[in-house]
């Protein structure tokens, strides 16, 4: 059963709020197959893990991977609460995703249109279908707080 995004966008918040706590930037993630049903929910994890890879965005494609048992991943939606990155913005593009729902944009690093496109790009195979600004000013918020509390 589908929810709304803003639904699964309050779930990929509660996984940022989680890891805010560990000390991780507060971005989470939640991946919905074509049916709507949550196939994996992450948050940030590259302090925790060592592992500079360990994006919320990463996280649950590996989660997701393992449980289909597939690296492919078409037909479904990421819902994350800052901009892809480029590397994982290239790595949701490998996996076929077919939509990305994010809450705040990243002037700075966003790859999914504000500093770069790369799911959007005709140089790569696949495209991704990019929605921005769901729940926008709770994940910046967020962030900013988690910064400001850091300085």
């Amino acid at each position: 059963m589908w929810l709304s995004d803003e639904d699964y966008m309050r779930r990929a918040l509660a996984c940022a709020r989680q890891v805010a706590e560990q000390g991780e930037v507060p971005v989470g993630a939640v991946l919905v197959d074509a049916d709507g049903a949550v196939l994996a929910e992450a948050g940030n994890a590259p302090i925790g893990r060592h592992d500079p890879t360990a994006h919320a965005e990463v996280c649950v494609l590996r989660d997701a991977g393992r449980k289909l048992a597939n690296y492919r991943l078409p037909g479904t939606t990421l819902y994350v609460t800052l901009e892809p990155c480029p590397m994982c913005a290239g790595a949701l593009v490998h996996a076929r995703v077919k939509r990305i729902v994010y809450a705040a944009g990243d002037p700075r690093v966003g790859a999914c249109g504000s500093a770069f496109d790369l799911t959007g790009s005709s140089a790569l195979n696949h495209r991704i279908e990019v929605v921005g600004g769901v729940c926008e000013e709770e994940s910046a918020s967020l962030l900013k707080a988690f910064f400001a509390a850091r300085r």
